[in-house]
């Protein structure tokens, strides 16, 4: 009997770790410092007096995410401000200055993710409310980003080109908005030709290399 038991035992000690090694291999890390320079964030302030649009490309971070387990997402997205780029060679000066986004001082803009709500999958997307923290010219604000998560399984070597690279992609896609005062970015200044809500929108590609 006592055998017996000790053998009951290290099956289910065995059966265990396989599942958690199974878990672990389905849950995958993605890098989303895109070789290509694909990856872009656009942003948008329409004040009374003018509309300012640009773009950044210099996004980096990493997500890990497992199509089985969409909702126990996590990691973080970071983008570097010297990339926010505008039409006007001369605003995009002003941009940078320590007085509006200062990205000498703090040179990255940073969302972490800490939990999903609202979760739901529709083929090989999911949809998701993400609860995160976001951190702009040294403030920490929470907020939650409705997000698109497209999990597209061997399509990094189509994308890339390369039909010999073998891995995977995801693709994070939100748009939301945020007020550029929680940020301590000129508050209630120049509201007339700066907006005070930035309109902001998401469009990146990790890779999950095999």
């Amino acid at each position: 009997m006592k055998s017996n038991a000790i053998r009951s035992l290290l099956l289910t000690a065995a059966t265990l770790g396989a599942a958690a090694l199974s878990a672990n291999a389905a849950s995958l890390s993605y890098d989303f410092k895109d070789p290509k320079g694909v990856n872009n964030v656009q942003f948008k302030l329409d004040a009374p007096l003018e509309s300012i649009t640009g773009t950044a490309t210099g996004i980096s971070g990493e997500v890990t995410f497992d199509p089985a387990r969409p909702g126990a997402t996590t990691g973080r997205i970071v983008l570097a401000a010297s990339s926010l780029t505008v039409g006007n060679p001369m605003m995009g000066e002003h941009l940078h200055s320590a007085g509006w986004l200062d990205v000498k001082q703090f040179p990255e803009i940073v969302f972490e993710a800490v939990s999903l709500a609202n979760v739901r999958t529709q083929g090989a997307q999911t949809l998701a409310d993400v609860s995160g923290r976001l951190t702009l010219k040294g403030v920490t604000k929470d907020v939650t980003v409705p997000v698109s998560l497209t999990h597209l399984p061997d399509k990094l070597g189509a994308r890339l080109g390369d039909p010999n690279l073998k891995g995977d992609l995801l693709v994070l896609r939100a748009t939301f908005e945020i007020n550029r005062g929680d940020y301590n970015i000129q508050p209630g200044q120049n509201t007339d030709k700066v907006a005070e809500t930035i309109h902001l929108s998401l469009s990146i590609a990790g890779a999950a290399k095999k």
